[in-house]
Order: C-alpha cells, then structure tokens, then sequence
C-alpha cells in the first residue's frame, strides 16, 4: 500500500521526523485558505501515487493566496502522469540550503534492509546510481543485530556532512528506520531530505507498507488511499493492458508483448478460479487507466474455467463506456465452451500466447 504524500508526512510527524507547514486541499477554496493561513510562499504538490510529478507539471508555486488559487484550480481535476489530482498539499515554500537523499528499503535479493543515504538530493536515485554511483552510502542491516542511533551517526559520517550536521542527520535517520520497522514497510524514503536555517526538513515523504501486513495497521486502513484489493495490479508505462491467471503466466505475456516490440502497460494477475464478474471487474479495471490502447487477456484455464472468461468477456464489451481492442489467449478447462461462447459473439481469440502477443503488439501500432 503506497501512502500519498500527505499521508506519509503526517506518519514522520508524529515520529519526530521535522516537516514544512502544511495542510490538505480538496478545492481552489481550500488551498487559497490555507497559503493565507501560512502566509508565505507555498507549494502546490498534487497528491499521486506515481513519481516524477514535478516534471509532470504537478507540482506548482505561488506567491500569494490568489496565485494560489489560480495554481490549483488548474491541478484539481486535471491528471499528471495518467493519475487524476483529487487533492493538493499547500505547503511552505521552504529556503534551501543543501539537499539530501535518505531511504530504507527490503533489499529482497540480500534478505536484509537497505539504508542508502546521500549527499546528493533531489534526483532520481536511480539517475545518481547510474552517474555518480560513489556518492550513494550503502548499509544492509543485519536482523539479528540492533540497529542503534550511533550506528544512524556512523552513516551521516559517512555522508560527508560536516561535524556539526553529524548528529541531527543521524537521528533523522534513525528515526526513519523506527517508522520503517514499526509501520512493517517496504520503502520509507524523503527525497528530499533539505537543510533549512531551521534545521533538517523532510520536503518530500515516501512510505509504502506490506500488504500482508496491514492487519496489524487497523487505521492505516481508514486512509483514503486504501484499497482492499481484489488483483495483483501494478501500473506501468506502456500502453499494451497484459491480464493473465496467475503471476507467472501474466509475466510470461508481458515478455512476450517485449518480445514483439511492445510495451506493457499493466500487470494484472486474475488468480485462480477467477469467475465472470471478476474477469468483468479486471478488464473494467485496465479500461481505467488512460494509457491503454489495447488489452491482452492472457489465460490458461486449470481452476479458472474458459467459459466463465468468456462470458466475462462478452459483458464487458457489451456495456463498457470505452471500448478498447482486446486480443484474448484462451485454452484449458471447458476451452470448446469458452471458444463458442466468443465465436457466436463474434469475438476472435487465439489458442497461441506467442500469437496473441504478436497480435496485441500489431494492434497497438
């Protein structure tokens, strides 16, 4: 579950964790009340769950209530990255004297928690990994052993922060790994994490928490950003929608749109012993996302019955609003039903993943 900004800041607040004046706004109303009540500059920060926003054009800066006004008027309602901007955090347009990078994150293929720190702010991690890869300061963390605040200090040495600055960014940096320990998550980050006349501000908030464990995290589940969910779904950047039963079977399909040149645009796992209605629910699902211009529903039936898909299918595209192209694989169990059902539809389909691929790939360009 991916916290929005708002959200994760309120979480580093409440743990010590210092963060600009702020406030949520749902209207052009709220965020001009709110820049009057801070009286300084603000920022307009549209509230997504996807990265890269700023270049998007979703954040935005004004100098009084009014540009305030205008600002957000244009953001509310509008969609960055294919996400629709519902709310804006109206925030302190902070003075920036240096910037920092700071994140703890389950490093899966070492078993163990990765704290990456930086002296270099602001960017794309992945963009200073690949250009200046000596300026990320790495540490897994054994979870046999106590991660202390002195073991935090050892870190903004290493940084390369002046002596001064050593002991507020290790208790920063201590206290992002207690919220990343207490809150059972996969990815606490700031970037960026920004010295101010005031001290050390965390001017962005990233917090992402295990699924698996949100039980344990009752209120969390009152947060408007949660979804009980359904699927395995992940957005990506492509334009091709890839809906398969099972994971493994949907990553297959999305090789294989790479494969013929394509490019995916959603993984979505339907599970095993996937009804109608829910074929119905994962379709009507990728038909949302703005990027889609063609659907490859990918299935093998064991569990999941061929017929049942294709009558999912058909209802689909009888009373979707937007009607996209779909390529659909279908072969398994009661596969001479689910065929019959598509062909007096008048629906074609393929009993080739490799073919259906090719084919959605075609459509799409």
């Amino acid at each position: 579950m991916k916290l929005y900004e708002y959200s994760a800041k309120n979480i580093f607040k409440q743990e010590g964790i210092p963060i600009p004046r702020s406030d949520l706004a749902k209207s052009a109303e709220d965020a001009k009340a709110i820049a009057t009540n801070i009286d300084k500059p603000v920022a307009l920060k549209s509230q997504i769950l996807l990265g890269g926003r700023g270049k998007a054009g979703g954040i935005k800066f004004a100098n009084t209530p009014e540009e305030a006004y205008t600002a957000s008027n244009k953001l509310i309602g509008s969609f960055i990255r294919g996400e629709p901007v519902q709310s804006l955090l109206v925030e302190e347009k902070l003075k920036i004297e240096k910037e920092f990078y700071l994140s703890i994150a389950v490093d899966r293929s070492n078993k163990k928690s990765l704290i990456m720190a930086s002296s270099e702010g602001g960017i794309e991690i992945e963009e200073l990994a690949r250009t200046q890869p000596e300026k990320i300061i790495k540490k897994h963390l054994n979870p046999l052993n106590e991660f202390l605040p002195f073991n935090a200090r050892e870190i903004a040495r290493k940084m390369g922060v002046n002596s001064a600055l050593i002991p507020p960014m290790g208790a920063v940096i201590w206290k992002l790994f207690n919220i990343f320990k207490k809150y059972d998550a996969n990815l606490a980050e700031i970037n960026p994490l920004v010295l101010t006349e005031e001290g050390l501000i965390a001017a962005d908030a990233k917090l992402e928490i295990d699924d698996d464990a949100l039980f344990r995290h009752k209120h969390l589940m009152e947060l408007e950003e949660y979804e009980e969910k359904e699927f395995a779904y992940v957005k990506l950047e492509g334009d091709v929608a890839v809906i398969g039963n099972g994971a493994g079977l949907t990553l297959t399909g999305m090789d294989m749109i790479k494969l013929y040149g394509g490019n995916p645009a959603t993984f979505l796992d339907i599970g095993g012993g996937a009804s109608s209605k829910n074929i119905e629910k994962a379709i009507n699902l990728v038909l949302e996302y703005p990027k889609v211009k063609v659907i490859f529903l990918n299935v093998l039936g064991g569990i999941t019955r061929a017929d049942d898909v294709a009558s999912g299918v058909i209802n689909v595209l009888n009373n979707a609003n937007r009607k996209v192209p779909m390529v659909i694989r279908l072969t398994g169990t009661n596969e001479e039903e689910g065929q019959r059902l598509l062909s007096e539809a008048g629906i074609s389909f393929e009993t080739s993943m490799e073919a259906a691929a090719k084919k959605a790939v075609e459509l799409c360009n």
